[in-house]
């Protein structure tokens, strides 16, 4: 790898900004990204995603634009932006087909650049739709002109020892030769060394099984949680049990949402369909899972009347974020539960400390409030962010007498912050 090596990371989100920050470390590195906002605020130093402190950014030698045109000729053109699915959970692969675009746009004859994908896809894409694409805008030859890569991006948002620096990259690439340039690009990023794949498509199919696998260990222990709730078992009691054989899988029941777990394996599941096939056990995964809101809802709400208040209740919904201790609100299934119990004749207040209250407005019509100070009939932990547990004795002061706390995932199980006789719910 020449000391010269450039390179262009087209996305700044959870997954491109932290490798556009590790690859300026050893390679001149440049962020390209469609939202000026996004642009400014790190030219402030100042990430959304709470991903990559103030102290980094103002360290690295990263440079920012909007201006695909701004950009130089690079040896290396990594994408890193969304794929999201429509409302039919069907691939959406409008934002990495615009990516490709740009991409193509950027390509020069004489370079022989690579142009490696980290966007979550089904097998196939990056070779059968992204290459001709680039050919196309590009007018340049794949495999002669320039070549194609993919790399999986295995980001978690919040997890602070596996970052991108740490976890070993699976690769893959077009030639042989153009394999090992990218495992020397990323053996530069991150001390867990790389994994050659044995092709592009194997690249793309490892990611989505790596997801659709947890969803589908989350879906049986969903499953369990409804059918030992007509039991009157805790879930929690019955996994702290099993837990204690060997090579038992730790899973937990919840609600499955964000970027990946939630969306995956519908990418994996179309192709599937589109090949003949009938990705049952996937697809029955992502419909209990997808269902989990509505029954919290209906059992929380069955539970309450329960105690003969059957009236329309005020429930404070403590999170919004689609897992704790991050600001991300990609794909929460927080807002199917609000939805559920707004359903079920419930006002509902949404308090989160961690996610943007404009973005909690514009991805979900929902008014959040900053500061909750009234009673209410229910209090919901839905996301357990530190800051929500820290302050749950003062949530706690606002139950409404005849009340009820609940608590999704166990997290108040043990705690001095949980008021002693206090009515609670729980998986």
């Amino acid at each position: 790898m020449a000391g010269n090596t450039r390179v262009i990371v087209v996305g700044l989100g959870y997954v491109g900004l932290p490798l556009a920050v590790a690859l300026a470390k050893s390679f001149e590195t440049w962020g390209l990204d469609v939202d000026a906002g996004r642009i400014a605020e790190l030219e402030r130093r100042h990430d959304r995603t709470g991903e990559i402190d103030a102290d980094r950014l103002t360290a690295s030698t990263l440079q920012l634009t909007t201006d695909p045109a701004a950009c130089p000729d690079a040896d290396f053109y990594i994408v890193t932006v969304p794929t999201p699915v429509d409302a039919d959970n069907r691939p959406d692969l409008g934002i990495v087909m615009a990516a490709t675009r740009t991409v193509g746009s950027m390509l020069k004859p004489g370079r022989r650049s690579i142009v490696v994908y980290e966007s979550t896809v089904y097998p196939g894409v990056t070779e059968d739709l992204c290459g001709p694409e680039l050919e196309r805008v590009s007018g340049l030859v794949c495999g002669e002109d320039f070549f194609l890569g993919y790399s999986p991006e295995r980001i978690n948002p919040g997890d602070r020892e596996h970052t991108v620096d740490r976890i070993t990259k699976v690769i893959s690439g077009q030639t042989p030769e153009v394999l090992e340039a990218i495992a020397d690009l990323y053996n530069k990023v991150t001390t867990g060394g790389v994994f050659r794949a044995a092709s592009i498509k194997a690249a793309e199919a490892a990611k989505v099984i790596e997801n659709a696998q947890r969803d589908i260990n989350i879906a049986f222990v969903n499953e369990i949680t409804q059918i030992f709730a007509k039991m009157n078992l805790s879930v929690w009691d019955v996994l702290a049990a099993a837990g204690t054989k060997w090579n038992f899988l730790k899973f937990e029941p919840g609600l499955v949402g964000g970027h990946c777990i939630g969306v995956d394996p519908y990418y994996l599941a179309h192709r599937a369909t589109e090949l003949g096939c009938d990705p049952r056990i996937i697809l029955a995964g992502r419909d209990m899972n997808d269902g989990m809101a509505a029954w919290v809802a209906k059992d929380v709400h069955d539970w309450h009347a329960g105690s003969g208040d059957a009236r329309a209740c005020k429930v404070l919904m403590l999170g919004l974020a689609f897992k704790q201790n991050v600001p991300d609100l990609r794909n929460s299934k927080v807002a199917d539960l609000v939805a559920a119990f707004q359903g079920l004749g419930h006002h509902v207040d949404v308090h989160d400390p961690l996610v943007s209250a404009l973005e909690a407005l514009h991805e979900y019509g929902l008014e959040m409030v900053a500061v909750p100070d009234t009673a209410y009939d229910l209090i919901v932990l839905a996301v357990p962010h530190r800051e929500l547990i820290e302050d749950f004795a003062r949530f706690a002061t606002l139950l409404a007498p005849g009340g009820g706390i609940v608590d999704l995932k166990n997290a108040l199980a043990g705690s001095e912050r949980m008021p002693i006789g206090m009515k609670l719910w729980t998986m």
